[in-house]
């Protein structure tokens, strides 16, 4: 990778960790912030999960680990609340680079699309619907909560993708680094164990 998509990177890495901006985001608001022109070829999605890595191992590698927990246990919650719906969380809570500016995104997989609204609906939690680029890159419905993280002492975000269950074949592959792009309930609750005092 070149220096400037390098010093790209490192910019749009902040951001990330420091305001909680999505990656693309992210690297829009670097490019104003250096002072390039908006055709600058930017850092692929790689490059941005290893500046992000380096960032928080330099800058908040004393309290990552802590709020990245508290995330995932959160995140633990509302997966077995939301069972019915073979919820899998994916994201930075997922690959392990959260911080207390990260939401969480989890991806539903549901027989009928409009059953995880009714049953938001039902448990009388307020939501904002909206839509978000989805697995292929098609449009795909997400419902934002936000939620008290009880070991951060303040709220989160929450998105839950709904995907039809023929969505979920292919899902699972892992991407140019090796990573599982996703993974259940069971998964999660492996990683919160792994960690332990």
């Amino acid at each position: 990778m070149d220096t400037l998509k390098e010093e790209l990177a490192a910019v749009a890495a902040r951001l990330v960790v420091e305001e909680g901006l999505d990656y693309a985001a992210a690297k829009r608001r670097a490019v104003k912030q250096m002072g390039l022109p908006s055709r600058t070829a930017l850092p692929d999605n790689e490059a941005m999960d290893r500046a992000v890595e380096d960032y928080i191992a330099v800058f908040c590698a004393d309290t990552q680990p802590v709020e990245l927990q508290a995330l995932r246990a959160l995140a633990l919650v509302w997966m077995e609340r939301l069972e019915r719906f073979r919820p899998h969380i994916a994201g930075a809570v997922w690959h392990g680079t959260a911080t207390r500016r990260s939401d969480i995104y989890l991806q539903l997989f549901c027989d009928d699309s409009k059953s995880a609204e009714i049953s938001l609906i039902d448990m009388n939690i307020p939501y904002e619907p909206r839509t978000v680029t989805g697995l292929h890159g098609e449009p795909v419905d997400a419902l934002s909560v936000h939620v008290v993280c009880p070991e951060l002492h303040e709220h989160v975000g929450l998105h839950l993708l709904v995907y039809d269950l023929d969505d979920m074949r292919g899902a699972m592959r892992a991407d140019s680094r090796g990573r599982r792009p996703r993974g259940d309930a069971a998964a999660l609750r492996g990683l919160l164990h792994d960690v332990g005092p």
